[in-house]
């Protein structure tokens, strides 16, 4: 019998639990775990998840390592289980066979390195370059490397977290799920995309919230349509003129998980100022009296799933309906970088509505957001107060206010700059 430094088997696995296949975390753990049910002595993972489809990784083990890439859409894996000395990889094949429950495979099984073909050469340690070596000590436990990715067909943000899903529920609406990231804490996603994080939500909701607020005259009955983590509502109840904010959000399942484990996002979620509606945004609005709120802010994430209404003509005429005469509209506007198209026909409708001088788009910056790059758009509807939202004349009464707030994104200066648009901006919604 020839003798091999190494056993090598290439496996597929068909007919998947896709679910499992797309779960970056469940994959990493059963990969894991497969090498540690083998024998082997594991060094290392490293894992992506690829929006919205697919996980690719790798297990480092002492005796070599086992690898896997998955297309959940196919019910599909590929595995690589690469072992050296006495290390039986098919303990391995029997374990992911009966994780990924898979109920059809094909694999072949391959000797790498035949003795029979090789010279061993006689070299000492002492020869090589000690210096080298010297820089690199392997660490005494399972270092893990996992990654989440929010990525389109061109494009992707990848954020290295612990591997450790702290939340995960399958809403009628979407998936809800809430990570530990190294780099930015915590992060709340919706169906593989990154909604908010705690290290740098407060750029999205201080923007979304304070420039409509410090420019109507008295904005005291307020209408937020989504927003589920709760922090517009958070920002818009540190303004104490307000008497009353509704926020409509679809799914229930959002806002007890940031309760829960994004507290200081959802900090205001009980607040008696707020009304909390568990319902259907867009439907809720249609119904809504006319000339009603002062402001209304659609807190939506990208137009797919629950929140592809929110970007319709329609929807956007109801809130100018619903608007008082001095009313102001402020909506997530998408990225002039990234959703592109979105971003303009979003400008369109609401130039349609409220007309051409009466709508305006700021640029705030985002880091966990593809491209880093994010917009508002504004409609403000008939006003008579002549409201301006790129010149303000307010600077001391809003330095005041964000010092007393301990606000960390906006203020005066980075409130004007956000009407301070690229020429490549300005030519977009031309």
């Amino acid at each position: 019998m020839n003798k091999a430094l190494g056993n090598h088997i290439l496996i597929e696995f068909m007919n998947c639990d896709p679910a499992i296949l797309n779960d970056v975390a469940t994959i990493e753990k059963n990969m894991v775990d497969a090498a540690s049910k083998a024998g082997a002595t594991v060094i290392n993972s490293t894992f992506h998840h690829f929006s919205p489809y697919g996980v690719s990784g790798v297990v480092v083990i002492q005796e070599s390592h086992l690898a896997i890439h998955t297309w959940p859409e196919w019910g599909y894996s590929a595995v690589d289980l690469f072992t050296c000395g006495e290390i039986d990889a098919w303990i391995s094949f029997d374990y992911l066979k009966k994780s990924f429950g898979s109920d059809s495979y094909s694999a072949i099984e391959m000797k790498r390195g035949s003795v029979n073909l090789l010279k061993r050469s006689d070299f000492k340690i002492s020869n090589i370059d000690k210096s080298s070596t010297n820089q690199w000590r392997n660490p005494d436990f399972h270092t893990r490397n996992v990654w989440f990715t929010d990525k389109d067909e061109d494009q992707a943000l990848s954020l290295r977290y612990t591997g450790e899903i702290l939340h995960d529920q399958q809403s009628p609406f979407q998936r809800v799920r809430i990570l530990e990231s190294y780099k930015y804490g915590k992060i709340l996603t919706l169906d593989n995309m990154v909604m908010t994080t705690q290290k740098d939500e407060y750029h999205y909701h201080e923007m979304i919230s304070h420039i409509a607020m410090f420019t109507h005259h008295n904005p005291q009955n307020i209408l937020v349509i989504g927003g589920g983590d709760g922090g517009t509502v958070r920002e818009i109840l540190r303004h104490e003129n307000v008497k009353k904010v509704t926020m409509v959000e679809i799914d229930n399942e959002v806002i007890e998980a940031c309760k829960k484990h994004l507290p200081e996002i959802a900090c205001a979620l009980d607040n008696p100022k707020l009304e909390l509606i568990v319902a259907d945004g867009i439907s809720f609005v249609k119904n809504a009296p006319d000339n009603f709120y002062d402001i209304i802010i659609v807190d939506g994430s990208d137009p797919v799933g629950p929140a592809q209404g929110l970007f319709s003509v329609e929807f956007y005429k109801n809130c100018y309906r619903a608007l008082k005469d001095d009313g102001i509209l402020v909506s997530q506007g998408e990225s002039p970088k990234f959703n592109e198209k979105v971003f303009v026909e979003l400008n369109s409708t609401l130039k349609n509505i409220f007309g051409k001088n009466k709508t305006n788009v700021s640029l705030f910056f985002i880091p966990t957001y593809p491209t880093g790059m994010w917009s508002f758009q504004y409609g403000i509807k008939n006003s008579q107060q002549n409201y301006q939202l790129e010149k303000i004349t307010n600077n001391t009464a809003i330095d005041e206010f964000v010092a007393k707030q301990n606000l960390r994104y906006y203020n005066s200066q980075v409130r004007l700059g956000s009407f301070a648009l690229p020429n490549f901006v300005k030519n977009l919604i031309s």
